[in-house]
């Protein structure tokens, strides 16, 4: 374009048609002349024949543009020995404020650093106190010592002393579930329906022509069914049921439904679940099931029933001990605590009864080096008022937990309930003396008529991991007050650059 210009203007510029002054200027310098006129024109010109230039395209932000590595991980940083120890003249300050009871009865506690055990706070530490559900963090200790975190607990169909007979054998899961596996789950992980296809499937062979009889084999745990230390009204409104090493939903009539009378025989109710299955399943092969479910006695021998029937048909494998000790520890589910205790007895070659597992429990403490002397143990659900342990023993276990040499013990870190977010602390911490608390306190709770108890772990304001313990006996019931009070200490130790 700027050529077609210049030649344009060349034109014009014929010396008929000049200036009468450019007439005598040497060509050369008119030429130039000439070229500088022209150019300046072309520019302005062209744009009318290509258009506007392309407006500029604007740098994307950083922030709007797709990431080219991982971002740095959120949350809190490692813990660091450096972090300095609070005052223990300042912790005490910030509890001895908010440890008042509402009405009567009387609040002990005990606070810890987490990595030196230095004591920080101690208001009756080592006196004995009905400790309610904070039981379950012993039980948890010893569930994971006595088995291991990953250990999981069988679910099997044996063949039965006739043709006709097959036997379902209690192994310790009490989180069964009514329909298929699901791997995902812990409550429902092991279903009886996946059993039943896999027996149907085991028999297809040898299927009897009168129909097939389901027996149960629920021999495993020994001793009272019904710990005598429990109240019948707790029994009665469902806190707890006859123990059973097989159950449905942690015998639960509907897992959805955590509240309210329970099965009083979880093994022949987990008995006609299975044979339910079974007929469904075995409808398409031909294979009939008689009704009833009877249990699986051979002479009384009891424990021996597994090993007099040695042929397995099928089997189910539960959730982890880790996943059910969570499980345990977020929903205070005392049935399951029950269980994981006997079971823990029978991994350490005791009995798998109640007296068995709070051995086992006192045992497994022991080993650890946390003092028991002193201590009472009437369950291990912590349902009973004749338990008896101190706020010491209690911050001792936390601290074994998260900062312990027994690495399995970590296991159990993810059962602490979340203040304001999990477990039984999910609807706490939410008024404007505790909100400050919320995601950060980290906490078993307890409670029975007269008895609020929190042990758990805070990380406080300068990155020191604190243990903590605090129980109250002897309150007003119903107090909303004391509740609050144990919620209050809490999130000051959360809140906490006490120098």
């Amino acid at each position: 374009m700027k050529e077609t210009a210049a030649t344009d203007v060349s034109k014009d510029a014929s010396p008929r048609r000049s200036h009468p002054g450019l007439r005598a200027l040497p060509t050369a310098l008119l030429l130039a002349l000439i070229v500088i006129l022209t150019v300046p024109a072309g520019l302005l010109i062209a744009p009318a024949f290509v258009g506007p230039p392309p407006a500029a395209v604007p740098e994307t932000p950083a922030w709007q543009q797709a990431p080219t590595a991982l971002s740095a991980r959120q949350g809190l940083s490692p813990l660091q020995d450096s972090a300095p120890v609070p005052l223990g003249s300042a912790v005490t300050a910030q509890l001895d404020s908010a440890l008042k009871p509402d009405g009567g009865g009387t609040f002990t506690g005990l606070v810890q650093d987490a990595l030196t055990g230095q004591v920080l706070f101690d208001r009756g530490g080592p006196e004995n106190r009905i400790p309610a559900s904070n039981m379950k963090l012993l039980t948890a200790v010893a569930a994971l010592r006595a088995m291991g975190p990953g250990h999981r607990f069988s679910t099997r169909v044996l063949a039965g002393p006739s043709p006709d007979q097959v036997v379902l054998a209690g192994g310790g899961d009490v989180l069964l579930g009514a329909g298929g596996s699901a791997p995902d789950q812990v409550m429902g992980h092991a279903g009886l329906a996946s059993l039943a296809a896999a027996t149907v499937a085991a028999l297809k062979d040898s299927q009897p022509a009168g129909g097939l009889k389901v027996l149960v084999d629920d021999s495993l745990f020994s001793g009272p069914s019904l710990n005598p230390a429990w109240e019948q009204g707790d029994v009665a409104a469902g806190e707890v049921a006859p123990l059973f090493p097989i159950a449905l939903n942690s015998a639960r009539f509907d897992p959805a439904v955590t509240t309210g009378p329970r099965p009083q025989d979880s093994a022949i109710t987990a008995g006609e679940a299975f044979a339910a299955q079974l007929k469904a399943a075995g409808f398409a092969a031909g294979l009939t099931v008689a009704p009833g479910v009877e249990r699986y006695s051979p002479g009384g021998t009891g424990g021996a029933a597994a090993e007099a029937l040695p042929v397995v048909l099928a089997e189910v494998r539960s959730a982890t001990v880790s996943e059910q000790v969570d499980l345990m520890l977020q929903s205070s589910d005392n049935y399951l605590a029950e269980v994981l205790g006997r079971m823990a007895s029978a991994a350490s070659g005791g009995p798998a009864s109640n007296e068995g597992a709070t051995v086992a429990v006192r045992a497994r403490l022991e080993e650890l080096g946390i003092p028991t002397a002193g201590m009472s143990l009437a369950d291990v659900s912590g349902l009973a008022l004749a338990n008896q342990v101190s706020a010491r023993q209690f911050a001792e276990v936390v601290r074994a937990i998260t900062t312990g040499p027994d690495t399995r013990l970590r296991a159990a870190l993810d059962g602490f309930p979340v203040a304001g977010l999990t477990g039984t602390l999910d609807e706490r911490y939410s008024g404007e003396a505790t909100v400050r608390g919320a995601g950060l306190v980290r906490a078993k709770t307890g409670t029975l008529n007269s008895v609020i108890a929190l042990s758990g772990y805070v990380v406080d304001a300068d990155g020191r991991l604190l243990v903590f313990s605090f129980i109250g006996n002897g309150l007003t019931p119903g107090a909303a007050g004391n509740r609050e009070a144990l919620d209050r200490a809490a999130t000051a130790l959360a809140a906490c650059g006490c120098r």
